[in-house]
């Protein structure tokens, strides 16, 4: 298990894990973020990052990338 923001690009990768306080756990589940869910690393801006969530795109900064477990 690694963070999302160690993924490599274009790699599928699937959720093992989500980590944070309950409110950090609701937003990331709002985003479409949850566990056994695949998700794709699409690009890396400044240390943000940018990933593929079921039909979206979503940004992502890098201290919430970093509580995403895959």
């Amino acid at each position: 298990m690694m963070p999302l923001n160690l993924a490599d690009i274009g790699e599928k990768q699937i959720i093992r894990k989500i980590g944070g306080n309950q409110e950090v756990k609701q937003h990331l589940e709002n985003l479409g973020f949850h566990v056994g869910g695949e998700i794709c690393v699409v690009n890396v801006l400044c240390g943000n990052l940018i990933v593929k969530v079921k039909e979206s795109r979503v940004a992502l900064s890098s201290g919430l990338a970093a509580k995403i477990m895959v």
